[in-house]
């Protein structure tokens, strides 16, 4: 195995995560999670396990044979499968808008299709010449990390950071802390592993891809925004110490004797 450099950042695809100087650091969508309370979600998890009972009788009568036990334990389980089958989909079409990006032909799975040829409209309108494509990127100051999806020039001169976005439900708030965060990073990776300065972005935007079309949405990206992105970090922060862990107590200790000598 290789050695890890002392300074520097590295980037582990397969969880996900990032060191910065040998130590972990934080990736901006994590944080903006741990952050940002999703009241949302509560809500969806509810309506997809009630869409399923109503939709598939049979399957409910299936799992009441089952116990309810191991009913419960499999009707839970429906929205987190549903997210995670997002979140394939979602990297598959990143995975394949990279591609297209380099100039690389593509082999596209049915599913898939709708998306990637919105992917290619896009590219086709907007004429994107990329200038940073998928490296990681980080803040040491401000401590985070992540990688975003491109950074372009357009037709008309304009530096642009888009990101692809693949939710049915469109593109939610949050998005504008992201991009606004990945454009004041202070150095991204590059493929030599040297840092580099990231390119000075005019405007963000995210890419709504679906298989009837796309949108181009602009986000909101100012100092303000950024601002913002710090407080939801420190909530974040406080959020983590509040939890605690088997090596962290956060805020909460173990137990205690009363002092000696009181009556």
């Amino acid at each position: 195995m290789a050695k890890e450099p002392a300074k520097g950042l590295v980037f582990y695809p397969k969880s996900h995560r990032y060191r910065l100087d040998g130590e972990w650091v934080p990736g901006v969508t994590t944080l903006i999670k741990q952050g940002l309370p999703n009241e949302a979600l509560k809500y969806w998890s509810a309506k997809v396990v009630a869409e399923y009972v109503a939709d598939h009788p049979e399957g409910v009568i299936h799992l009441r044979r089952m116990g309810r036990w191991p009913m419960v334990t499999a009707l839970k389980e429906i929205p987190w499968q549903k997210r995670d089958d997002a979140a394939v989909k979602g990297t598959d079409v990143h995975s394949y808008a990279e591609k297209l990006i380099a100039g690389d032909e593509v082999e596209v799975p049915e599913h898939l299709v709708g998306y990637v040829e919105s992917c290619v409209r896009f590219m086709d309108e907007w004429q994107p010449k990329p200038l940073v494509v998928e490296r990681p990127l980080a803040n040491r100051k401000d401590w985070w990390a992540g990688t975003p999806d491109l950074f372009a020039v357009i037709p008309d001169g304009r530096t642009v950071l888009f990101d692809w976005k693949t939710a049915a439900s469109g593109i939610w708030p949050e998005t504008a802390f992201q991009l606004c965060a990945y454009s004041r990073a202070e150095f991204f990776q590059a493929e030599d592993g040297s840092e580099q300065p990231i390119p000075k972005v005019d405007f963000c935007a995210a890419v709504w891809l679906r298989e009837d079309g796309f949108d181009v949405i602009p986000v909101k990206a100012d100092d303000d925004v950024y601002a913002e992105f710090l407080h939801i970090v420190e909530v974040s922060k406080a959020a983590k110490r509040a939890k605690g862990n088997k090596t962290t107590l956060g805020y909460v200790g173990l137990p205690i004797e009363a002092p000696v000598g009181v009556a």
